[in-house]
């Protein structure tokens, strides 16, 4: 009798969950680790490889690219659920709609969005390569195809984008609806994203020892980070904020050019259309060097900068003035208030948020002032960003960028990582991007206005960075 009724208890609470599921929709990797432990309890006895085919099998993706590498997605599948079914096919199937929504995609815990379907092929390319002995489609199935399709689109329609771009969640809290910020590419960011990570783990399992974790082991231990006080410093495995710092160490430009020339044409094999001749692979390389150049520099060289819609910005008060670039100067600056270094995306967003607020209503300034602020959270957040003149340096607003960093550094130095963001990544960026000069100067606050920023120790760093500079300047009276 009471095993019957625990028989009924426990089929309840599956239907229940199931139901949740299905009803709320909300496409935050939490929810979706979650939906995947409920397939894993159901069918403990599964290896990780088997339930990776059956979120394939459930999002339809199955086609000849596909199954070149990684075999048809049923071998070895289960049945699952229909409403759970019907969640992890919307969830993995990727697709951009005419109204310019992402869908497939899920927003990290880190802020960032990523697609799951390049990142579970990459998850399962991973445990089908050791089962091998060796690497198996893992960067075809994540990036190269992708990128492949999208070099030869421009190369056809020179207007249309290369890459990306990001979007916009209706909310971060309860996230449905991410919408793209401009004109969508063949491959956005969060498709960017999802390679990136699933290249990452893909080769984390590849070269582990030891038993497989289960799926969703590996997603928590990847996204659902906790960090210490040192922040990224002392992580001992990979985790999402290191995503492209990870993914450099692993991958060099000329070898993911090759994989995308080989994706390109893997797929005219597999429609049976004949191998190309010299002048044509001469023309393809051209446009995969070219496409290539565009994506190290985006995606690899610069650093991942927090939108506004993501940290729930405010509107710009009044009409931005537009900056003339390149710009000549960075000023560095420390927030004091906040005094804490922000160690999670929800900590720097309302630290962001509340700076914005204290630069609207007390100080009366149209946007929060800086151009960009460093968290110790592994990310570089959008002030007033690459084009609108900030107030940040009073009297040098219009000749330089402001780049704050949370915390008090009166008595200690931002985290080492955050620190390489800006001074390596943001401001390379920032060069090959054309907006500041190649011997731009580097200077603390305090060089240009009566203010003991960015702290004494901060400041006593700064003067070892490369373009640092003491150049004649006019010191204003006034400590903003």
């Amino acid at each position: 009798m009471m095993a019957h009724q625990w028989t009924w208890t426990l089929a309840l609470l599956v239907v229940w969950v199931s139901t949740c599921i299905e009803a709320s929709s909300l496409w935050h990797m939490n929810d979706f680790i979650k939906a995947v432990e409920q397939l894993e309890d159901g069918n403990p006895q599964l290896a990780p490889l088997a339930v990776l085919r059956s979120l394939r099998g459930a999002a339809g993706l199955n086609d000849a690219f596909i199954q070149h590498f990684l075999g048809n997605a049923s071998s070895g599948g289960l049945e699952m659920d229909a409403s759970l079914s019907d969640y992890m096919g919307k969830a993995v199937r990727h697709r951009v709609t005419e109204d310019g929504r992402e869908q497939g995609v899920a927003l990290t815990s880190d802020g960032t969005t990523v697609a799951l379907k390049p990142l579970l092929l990459g998850i399962e390319a991973g445990f089908l390569s050791k089962t091998k002995g060796h690497v198996v489609g893992l960067y075809q199935l994540t990036l190269a195809k992708d990128l492949g399709l999208s070099f030869k689109h421009v190369h056809r329609s020179p207007l249309s984008p290369r890459l990306g771009p990001d979007g916009c969640w209706d909310n971060v809290t309860s996230p449905k609806v991410f919408t793209l910020s401009g004109s969508p590419s063949l491959i956005t960011t969060a498709q960017v994203n999802g390679g990136m990570d699933g290249v990452i783990l893909g080769m984390e399992i590849f070269v582990q020892s030891g038993h497989p974790l289960k799926l969703s082991s590996l997603l928590k231990a990847y996204y659902c980070h906790r960090l210490e006080n040192e922040g990224l410093d002392v992580v001992q495995h990979p985790i999402s904020p290191q995503r492209r710092e990870k993914f450099r160490e692993l991958i060099v430009p000329p070898l993911l050019a090759r994989q995308v020339v080989r994706s390109i044409n893997l797929r005219r094999r597999l429609k049976g259309h004949p191998k190309m001749q010299v002048k044509e692979k001469k023309q393809l390389m051209a446009v995969v060097n070219k496409g290539m150049k565009e994506f190290v520099f985006q995606y690899m060289n610069c650093p991942a900068i927090i939108p506004r819609c993501a940290w729930d910005a405010e509107p710009y008060r009044g009409t931005p003035t537009l900056l003339s670039l390149p710009l000549s100067f960075m000023y560095i600056h420390h927030t004091s208030t906040p005094s804490q270094p922000c160690l999670t995306f929800e900590q720097c967003a309302a630290d962001m948020r509340s700076m914005q607020r204290f630069h609207q209503e007390d100080r009366g300034w149209d946007d929060i002032g800086y151009s960009f602020v460093a968290g110790s959270d592994g990310y570089i957040y959008e002030g007033r960003g690459w084009h609108w003149q900030g107030a940040h340096t009073y009297g040098h607003n219009s000749r330089g960028y402001g780049v704050a960093f949370i915390g008090d550094y009166s008595s200690r130095l931002p985290s080492q990582h955050s620190m390489g963001l800006v001074r390596d990544q943001l401001a390379s960026c920032a060069v090959g991007g054309g907006r500041l000069v190649g011997n731009f100067t580097l200077q603390g606050h305090r060089q240009v206005v009566n203010t003991l920023c960015p702290g004494d120790a901060f400041y006593k760093e700064i003067q070892g960075w490369e373009h640092f500079g003491v150049q004649p300047y006019f010191i204003s009276k006034t400590y903003f």
